[in-house]
């Protein structure tokens, strides 16, 4: 079984809102499962997603640039 993970816990620091929801979507539209945590900390208290590690390395693995680039025009 694949460790679960926050964000947090994978980026060793707050994610926010927008990067939260764009993880949370990429794992909907890739079918990984998820689930919750409840956290109380001087910052934070409430719930906050895990995530599998797997799933976590690969969202936020260096985007290959070796890709062929469009030929330009000019």
């Amino acid at each position: 079984m694949d460790k679960m993970m926050s964000l947090y816990e994978f980026l060793g620091k707050a994610a926010g809102n927008e990067l939260g929801k764009k993880v949370y979507l990429a794992s909907l539209e890739g079918g990984w499962k998820h689930d919750t945590r409840k956290v109380s900390n001087p910052k934070y208290t409430g719930n906050v997603m895990l995530y599998p590690e797997q799933f976590l390395k690969e969202y936020f693995k260096p985007k290959d640039d070796t890709q062929p680039k469009e030929d330009l025009p000019f």
